[in-house]
């Protein structure tokens, strides 16, 4: 642990997030990690289960357009948006990382949902090589537009491009918020996992 530390220090982290699975064994980490300065977040479910279960027309409401962000003009949109809804904006680098990710046609796409130019929810697909799966990671809402269907339509479209891709199971760790919405399309939650967070 302390070398990871060292190594995060060096290389001028601004947070690490380090998850630990309810299905792994290994006793003490937990422990170990609030010993060094670690503090847990909330616990969330290992969601899998098959991409056509999501792949489904959802009604929208009227001047809600879901798309896939395919410039850098979108995809920033969307990432701020995350930024705004999460309430804790990730570093400009973090941002060019995922930014250079989505526009390097290597799988990785952003998807937003937008009332006229405002995104109001938005989220990100990642295919995992050499597997069947892809995870959707980041899908968020603002509160405003919540229990709309909007973050349904964002995660169908995310499957259907998973599908598309020859992606067939989708796999994503889900708050109580997104847990209930997987669950009633036939995902399943395998696990736990909780989320450490680290400053320096």
């Amino acid at each position: 642990m302390e070398q990871a530390l060292a190594r995060y220090r060096r290389d001028g982290a601004w947070r690490v997030e380090w998850k630990t699975r309810g299905h792994d064994r290994a006793p003490g980490l937990n422990e170990a990690l609030l010993d060094h300065g670690f503090v847990a977040a909330e616990q969330e479910a290992i969601m899998i289960g098959p991409a056509r279960a999501l792949a489904i027309e959802v009604p929208l409401p009227a001047g809600i357009v879901v798309e896939r962000a395919s410039t850098s003009t979108q995809i920033q949109a969307a990432l701020i948006a995350q930024d705004e809804i999460f309430g804790e904006p990730l570093p400009p680098a973090a941002h060019e990382r995922l930014l250079e990710r989505a526009l390097a046609g290597d799988g990785v796409e952003m998807w937003l949902a937008r009332a006229g130019d405002t995104v109001v929810s938005a989220g990100r697909l990642e295919p995992v090589a050499g597997t069947d799966f892809a995870g959707i990671w980041g899908g968020a809402t603002r509160p405003e537009w919540r229990h709309q269907g909007i973050y349904r339509a964002l995660t169908a479209a995310r499957a259907s491009s998973a599908l598309a891709g020859g992606k067939t199971l989708i796999h994503s760790d889900s708050t109580p918020f997104s847990q209930p919405i997987l669950e009633r399309a036939g995902l399943v939650a395998v696990s736990t996992t909780t989320p450490y967070f680290w400053r320096p």
